[in-house]
């Protein structure tokens, strides 16, 4: 385990002039217009609806009503100053059944969305899968189904064909591992199924989606940034006992290696095959697959960060548990990992539960740079949630938010003069939102925003980031 250095306060950080500084959001979360101008239902939508899966019975019906007040929200952007926004292209909205017919109006969206950015000199990162699957593929299986990769190529297309001439960076899926094995093992995200095999098939067909995408849009993006954001999980073993440092190795292997394999290296690892034999045989896996897969590399890999994982051999008989909020009692996300334990780690904890602690990202960034020597990497994810409330004076003081940007900013910066070619940061997130299984109950944002009047006010953490983005240094 490395910890960054603590610098004396007052220390200035500068970071490589064209470091790109930005804000990411969701559609899903953000957009609401759930049933307008013919966008079709999405997986969320349907488990949003199901009763108790969703904390207080939330949806994304209106979620931050972005759809229609874009504007608005590209215009607090601007005065953030920041060079990036990381959005995603709700597939439902494109293509409202998952395959067949496009929907113009849908395409019309984002690219207007696009030249508000440009217009206010804001280079657009484009994410084509948030999780927002449309219903009509879950419905003959979803990602448990091959034909979905190639559903999502297609689809990838009509977007390419529209925002091509226009995108930044393109990002095929966001955190694959949350879509397979929270979507499909634990069951507690969309579309909430708790099949082991499926959850190991569902990965395979996304990285087959991934490379099926970069090799279709290849031709309609130009000299664009090829990409794919990855939730990697900095595993520790709590102790340099065996059993732990091989259960930490189990839990690498289907945290970080299903999709590091094939998408950077053409290969599943070995000890995944091994450590799920009594699972699957991996025939999903046909002649060809990995070639396809990786036959138009990224040029840039997206790394979301929010905190470590802790685990050791499980005591006694006790089998896979998460106590990383990942896990319901009825699923596992974590398939060829029964006996392995994940351990509740000091504080402090952010509203959601999860420790702050910076030097994971710092490890996590030297562990990618040096696998994968040579690859450009970005934070396209890293932020906190905590109780804010809009204070007597009308703004929202958050001090806990920017103490938490400020130990990560810490890091990355940390890691750049280690030698990692890190190229940006991408905050999470712009505007408090929907928060998937939670609802509207944690607020992430460093906007906030009052669900009944749609009001957007700028948070403690918002004026502190835009000061770090107008210098191009933290200050400490």
């Amino acid at each position: 385990m490395s910890t960054p250095s603590t610098p004396a306060a007052g220390t200035r950080l500068e970071f490589p002039q064209g470091f790109l500084w930005g804000t990411a959001t969701a559609s899903y979360q953000i957009e609401g217009a759930v049933d307008e101008d013919g966008r079709g239902p999405s997986i969320w939508d349907t488990f949003s609806r199901t009763p108790g899966k969703v904390l207080g019975g939330d949806n994304g019906d209106v979620a931050d009503d972005h759809y229609h007040r874009y504007p608005e929200d590209v215009a607090i952007l601007a005065d953030l100053g920041v060079g990036a926004y990381r959005f995603s292209v709700a597939w439902p909205r494109i293509v409202p059944t998952g395959s067949g017919a496009v929907e113009r109006r849908g395409l019309d969206f984002y690219s207007r969305l696009v030249d508000e950015l440009l217009g206010k000199g804001i280079q657009p990162i484009a994410t084509l899968y948030h999780w927002d699957l449309p219903q009509g593929l879950e419905d003959a299986d979803g990602w448990g189904n091959r034909a979905t990769a190639y559903r999502f190529a297609e689809y990838a297309v009509e977007v390419a064909k529209v925002l091509g001439d226009r995108v930044h960076t393109w990002t095929t899926l966001n955190e694959p591992w949350c879509s397979a094995f929270l979507g499909y093992g634990s069951g507690v995200h969309a579309p909430g199924r708790t099949e082991e095999e499926t959850s190991l098939r569902a990965a395979h067909h996304l990285n087959l989606a991934h490379g099926l995408a970069l090799t279709a849009i290849k031709p309609y993006i130009g000299d664009a940034e090829r990409s794919v954001t990855l939730n990697l999980h900095h595993v520790r073993a709590a102790t340099e006992d065996p059993a732990d440092t091989d259960a930490a190795r189990r839990v690498d292997a289907v945290a970080n290696r299903v999709f590091l394999g094939p998408m950077l290296a053409g290969e599943y690892p070995a000890d995944l095959y091994a450590d799920t034999e009594a699972i699957t045989d991996w025939g999903f896996v046909q002649d060809g697959d990995l070639g396809l897969i990786r036959e138009t590399p990224v040029t840039t890999l997206g790394i979301n960060y929010y905190n470590p994982t802790l685990v050791r051999a499980a005591q006694g008989e006790r089998a896979a548990d998460a106590f990383d909020g990942h896990g319901n009692g009825t699923g596992t996300p974590w398939p060829g990992c029964s006996g392995v334990e994940f351990l509740q780690q000091p504080g402090p904890y952010t509203a959601m539960g999860w420790p702050v602690d910076e030097s994971g990202l710092y490890d996590l960034l030297q562990r990618v740079s040096k696998d994968y020597p040579g690859l450009p990497l970005m934070i396209t994810e890293n932020g906190s949630a905590w109780e804010d409330e809009v204070s007597a004076d009308g703004e929202v003081h958050d001090p806990q938010r920017v103490d938490y940007l400020q130990r990560h900013l810490r890091a990355a910066h940390e890691a750049l003069s280690d030698g990692v070619d890190l190229r940006g940061y991408m905050l999470w997130s712009l505007l408090d939102n929907f928060e998937w299984a939670y609802g509207y109950s944690k607020r992430f944002g460093i906007v906030h925003v009052d669900y009944d009047t749609q009001r957007r006010i700028l948070k403690d953490s918002g004026r502190a980031y835009r000061q770090v983005i107008a210098d191009n240094a933290l200050v400490l």
